[in-house]
């Protein structure tokens, strides 16, 4: 092969490449539009501080937007607790009232009650992203079943003795927040592992304490219209 006849081949090689490259980089993020049900895909900047509930709702609601779901009012299932002055607040009278399905159209849950009851759908292979992606749970070597709730197991705020919210959901230090397990693995009935927003609490509220339990700071989030 001639030289010119080479460059011509790495030239058009090289196009087609960069051609391939540019089209997938500008291809479309999935759209679920019909999804009412996801946990977020990536955690906040700072651990469990979002800057209170109202940073945490915006978390989901520019995740919801991206996969084209944008026109619902998502909230963050969180609970705060009464401290400082605050007023509790319970995460599931925020959520409201339901059904919802994830990205995959799989329904979750048909009511607030359905949603606290054992017959809700929440579970290894239903823990959907707002892009259509498995949230890898503990069959993984590196998982991210924990999810940020500070929430009881019937969907009500802890009393305010202890931190249960990372400081209702602005520090990145310190403190603890009570987490669930998306993957309700457990080897007994009664066994906390198995429940999906109230298992156990972090270490402490940045994201290396987090990760370390096998979390990211993910939330739920519900379309609550």
């Amino acid at each position: 092969m001639n030289r010119h006849l080479r460059l011509a081949t790495l030239t058009v090689t090289a196009g087609l490449l960069f051609g391939t490259a540019s089209s997938q980089a500008q291809q479309p993020a999935p759209q679920f539009p019909n999804m009412t049900f996801f946990i977020t895909s990536v955690g906040g900047p700072a651990g469990a501080n979002y800057g209170g509930l109202e940073g945490a709702d915006k978390h989901c609601q520019a995740l919801a937007e991206k996969a084209g779901a944008g026109g619902k009012t998502w909230r963050a299932y969180l609970s705060t607790q009464a401290v400082n002055g605050a007023t509790a607040v319970n995460a599931k009278d925020r959520i409201g009232k339901g059904p919802w399905v994830n990205a995959k159209g799989v329904q979750i849950a048909a009511s607030v009650a359905d949603l606290h009851s054992p017959n809700n759908k929440i579970a290894p292979e239903t823990m959907v992203a707002e892009n259509g992606r498995l949230v890898p749970s503990r069959l993984y070597t590196v998982n991210q079943h924990d999810i940020l709730t500070g929430s009881q197991a019937d969907g009500t705020a802890f009393p305010p003795e202890k931190d249960m919210t990372c400081g209702n959901w602005t520090k990145s230090g310190e403190g603890n927040a009570m987490l669930g397990h998306a993957d309700r693995m457990g080897l007994r009935d009664d066994d906390a592992s198995k429940s999906w927003n109230t298992s156990h609490p972090s270490r402490a509220c940045d994201a290396a304490s987090l990760v370390a339990t096998g979390g990211a700071g993910l939330l739920y989030c519900f379309a609550a219209n």
